[in-house]
């Protein structure tokens, strides 16, 4: 198995700007959200089953997912969201691990938005480094990136697990409430750190 580490934290924390620092580094970075969006497109049986759940209004014209009608749907109702997480998040998790155990010469970086709520379910990973901001800095970040109602940015973060939550999982954290360059600096860093332990792991 392939040294893995698990990148999570809350949204709109700066996940993907460091996931992709870390790829540009030579990691092999699979990404959930991606991931996700492979299993909805159309023809496959994961959008089938969430049209049978939502019905056709969560399509749009050309017969896609609308991903913004999906998200207000589930982020005003809990029922909602965990009947839509029931139908991908065990395809997201078959694929994260099947994709992190092919041998890449680094190591498996995992981006894994809800990791803390589902931590179990991971316990597979070598590793878990959370991005944290505070939520002030989420919410105002969600407003400017996803141009979302103030009570569905409030919604949206209280669908996740807690800053503290997440937290207590982390073997390493990142805080990135700073500027472009110091992520930069904690990626490259956390990288020399990643590697070594995944030269040690390929011996023991």
């Amino acid at each position: 198995m392939t040294f893995t580490v698990a990148l999570t934290g809350g949204v709109a924390s700066g996940k993907s700007a460091a996931a992709t620092r870390f790829a540009a580094l030579g990691a092999n970075v699979i990404d959930a959200d991606v991931v996700a969006r492979e299993l909805v497109e159309p023809g496959r049986p994961a959008l089938q089953e969430i049209v049978t759940a939502f019905g056709t209004r969560i399509l749009d014209v050309a017969g896609a997912l609308d991903r913004r009608a999906l998200r207000e749907r589930v982020f005003a109702d809990a029922t909602a969201r965990h009947r839509l997480e029931g139908i991908l998040h065990p395809r997201i998790r078959d694929a994260l691990r099947q994709r992190a155990s092919a041998p890449c010469g680094t190591y498996a970086m995992i981006v894994v938005p809800l990791l803390a709520e589902n931590a179990e379910q991971y316990a597979w990973v070598d590793r878990v480094l959370v991005v944290d901001v505070p939520r002030e800095v989420q919410l105002a970040r969600l407003l400017a990136r996803d141009a979302v109602s103030p009570a569905t940015a409030d919604a949206m973060l209280a669908a996740q697990a807690s800053r503290e939550q997440r937290l207590a999982i982390a073997d390493d954290v990142i805080e990135n409430d700073r500027s472009l360059a110091d992520l930069g600096d904690a990626v490259g860093a956390l990288h020399a750190r990643y590697l070594a332990m995944s030269e040690t792991a390929s011996v023991n």
